[in-house]
């Protein structure tokens, strides 16, 4: 038995040496070892990686990144709980069928203002599959799938355009920074996978992401645009180039539309008003719009982004006032202030139908496991 036991360890050892490329039968011969130069690390170590993409060449639910250039508002959709904080799917369904009804033309499901970095990717995915199935006939569905891992940004990506999404939005990687180099090829790896928004919000990634790089992969077929938050001026610059763009500020929006040559607008406001937010895109320039609709934004983000827009939806009564931490609502006197300027601006332009109110503290859902 254990003379066996001997043999076959002797004969899986002989492999194992065999597999790595080392013949036992040869011995070693050091004036040779000397011979042959300096050490030389591995191929394994140096070989590039030829992994292909996980893609198919159909067209996304017959969608060219020519249909994703033309969409002129965007809506940054919320996602909204149930009180377990599971995704309440009634409430957000009507969130979108809301924007369809309003007249937006896209939807990106899964972003900051939806809370994609509160979800699990089999979340994600779900969502985004499940706005596909329900509305992508309606409205264009851009998934959220970027991330600051390369590796985490292309298999969200597979798996958001394998469920039907028309097309991705991308970050820089934030917070683990990179060069521009290693930004630049993040970039061009995702944008390998379909049709790509790129987005550069540089207050919460920490690191603006320069022209250059834009430039750089412009001229890739799946380049649709920028989600661009660094100003007009850029966006400016961009439109003079060819490069369509659409402002991330809702208080940019209206000139970055008609005076700097952004496409349009990809928005948080137009949860609330998407009416008006249309009107504000679509119709023609309109100052005093503008300006009626500006306290309403400046609430908005007062605090960071989504705080005051799941609390006003809330107040509204389309969704539950249930929060995923580390988020919480509005204090009482903002919430007492939101009720005003919806007053003000009329409460027919807002989504739902019931009358807006001032939610008590006591009414609010804090979930921390979910």
């Amino acid at each position: 038995m254990l003379h066996s036991l001997l043999l076959n360890n002797s004969l899986c050892l002989k492999d194992s040496a065999l597999a790595f490329g080392l013949d036992r039968r040869r011995p070693f011969d050091a004036d040779t070892h000397r011979r042959s130069g300096r050490w030389r690390s591995p191929e394994a170590a140096v070989v590039p990686n030829h992994h292909l993409p996980m893609r198919s060449l159909e067209v996304k639910n017959r969608t060219s990144v020519d249909d994703i250039r033309s969409l002129r508002l965007i809506t940054a959709i919320k996602t909204p709980y149930l009180p377990d904080g599971r995704f309440d799917l009634e409430a957000y369904d009507y969130l979108v069928r809301m924007q369809i009804v309003s007249g937006a033309k896209g939807v990106i499901v899964g972003g900051t203002t939806g809370e994609g970095h509160l979800m699990s990717w089999d979340e994600h995915i779900m969502l985004i599959g499940h706005t596909v199935n329900c509305f992508g006939s309606s409205i264009k569905v851009i998934g959220n799938t970027g991330s600051n891992s390369t590796r985490e940004a292309i298999h969200a990506s597979e798996q958001g355009f394998a469920v039907g999404m028309h097309a991705a939005l991308h970050i820089n990687p934030y917070y683990g920074k990179t060069s521009m180099p290693g930004m630049l090829s993040h970039f061009e790896t995702v944008l390998s996978m379909g049709p790509t928004i790129i987005y550069n919000v540089p207050s919460r990634t920490g690191q603006d992401i320069p022209p250059a790089v834009i430039h750089a992969v412009s001229q890739n077929p799946n380049m649709a645009g920028v989600k661009e938050c660094a100003g007009n001026d850029r966006i400016k610059g961009y439109a003079d180039e060819g490069i369509v763009t659409w402002s991330g500020n809702d208080d940019e929006c209206h000139d970055a539309r008609w005076m700097y040559g952004a496409t349009g607008v990809i928005s948080v406001a137009s949860n609330l008003v998407p009416s008006l937010m249309h009107s504000l895109m679509f119709d023609s320039e309109n100052s005093s719009l503008n300006s009626n609709i500006m306290p309403l934004i400046k609430w908005l983000f007062h605090e960071p982004n989504p705080i005051a827009l799941n609390t006003a939806l809330a107040q509204l009564g389309v969704v539950r006032p249930v929060f995923r931490l580390p988020y919480v609502p509005l204090p009482l006197a903002k919430r007492m202030e939101f009720v005003r300027i919806v007053q003000d601006i009329g409460r027919e332009n807002f989504i739902g139908e019931k009358d807006v109110q001032v939610l008590e503290d006591d009414d609010f859902v804090l979930v921390d496991r979910y």
